[in-house]
């Protein structure tokens, strides 16, 4: 009795796992160095598998149920061990045991600016940060490329690993669905469900993983961009630069700035049109009578430029030069290009003004 007493001590006959922790990810059955045994029981429980590993090699995934094991039930393991013809003895295997739960409410951000190209507005430096829910999908995979050999595989050392890895492949999910900036700092709640499936076809392939959900909480670009993003908005709701620049002039007519030194004294041959249109467009529409406004003490008006630059035309304006340059672009504004360099007629400015 001593001696089989001893034998059934060097042999494995129940192998299972109860998780009470609810933070790990995979778990390698402690084996103290001892064999399974012939038709040992294997016990998976809902939201487990069992994955079998022999020297390096994986072998058969069992899932939630109560196995014997033998050759029958681990055809994979019993082909590597050379159990060709059912001989049943003994073997040494690790057994991993994964969580295929869904694990929720895990954290994501970018610890550095991330680089997109926009169409709009060049390179855009954006910083991102948000919560996203996964499970495992593939054991195999998520064994070989992530948990490795760890014994005891938490979410803590998950969150180490995963963290700059969820942003790149954000961050390539966001290149590929080419997105305005203008969207990604303004409509993050679709983008997250858009990115959805593009980052699953690389954490499926790559990792063994699967994103439920995937939440964009907030998105922050440089200041410089979000006033333009700001400006852009702003030009969308006015309309087109002529309408911008009688909008500016009625702004500055009703805070009190009608004077040729508030407002520059190159806008003065707007602000008759700008009074006009705050009084209703009641009456005759005044002549632009440049270095005068009605109602406003007579300045010394500076000698016109005959010929301005795009910068000129965009400081007169309240605008920007890229502004401007739209405007020459489409004719609207007319100019003469000398070089690689746009020349305004002030005569010209006169005209896009009135007209």
């Amino acid at each position: 009795m001593a001696i089989m007493d001893f034998l059934n001590r060097q042999f494995i006959d129940v192998i299972e796992w109860v998780d009470d922790s609810r933070d790990t990810l995979s778990f390698r059955f402690p084996d103290d160095d001892k064999e399974i045994k012939n038709e040992a029981q294997l016990i998976v429980r809902e939201g487990q598998v069992a994955q079998f590993v022999y020297v390096g090699q994986y072998a058969d995934t069992l899932g939630p149920g109560k196995h014997t094991l033998k050759t029958d039930n681990i055809p994979i393991l019993s082909d590597i061990l050379g159990w060709k013809y059912k001989f049943q003895s003994p073997f040494k295997a690790d057994v991993y045991y994964v969580t295929t739960r869904v694990f929720t409410g895990n954290k994501w951000g970018t610890s550095n600016p991330v680089m997109m190209r926009d169409a709009d507005f060049g390179v855009v430096r954006m910083r991102a940060f948000g919560t996203y829910d996964f499970k495992i999908v593939n054991p195999v995979l998520f064994l070989k490329e992530i948990a490795g050999t760890d014994h005891h595989f938490r979410m803590d050392e998950f969150n180490d690993v995963m963290r700059s890895r969820i942003v790149s492949v954000f961050s390539e999910a966001l290149a590929t669905a080419k997105v305005p900036a203008l969207d990604v700092a303004t409509r993050y709640g679709e983008l997250g469900s858009a990115l959805l499936e593009p980052l699953n076809l690389v954490m499926r392939e790559k990792y063994g993983l699967e994103l439920t959900a995937f939440v964009l909480e907030n998105v922050s670009v440089p200041p410089e961009l979000e006033q333009a993003i700001d400006k852009r908005g702003a030009m969308t709701a006015i309309g087109n630069l002529n309408d911008y620049v009688k909008y500016n002039m009625g702004n500055a007519l009703a805070e009190g700035k009608a004077g040729a030194a508030g407002i520059g004294a190159e806008m003065a041959a707007g602000l008759s049109m700008g009074q006009a249109m705050l009084q209703g467009g009641a009456g005759a529409q005044p002549q632009a009578q440049p270095g005068f406004v009605p109602g406003a003490a007579p300045a010394a008006a500076a000698a016109p430029l005959t010929v301005l630059t795009p910068e000129q035309v965009a400081k007169t304006l309240g605008v920007t030069p890229a502004d401007v340059m739209q405007e020459l672009e489409a004719g609207t504004l007319k100019g003469r290009k000398i070089g690689s360099q746009w020349r305004i007629p002030q005569a010209a400015l006169d005209e896009f003004l009135n007209g």
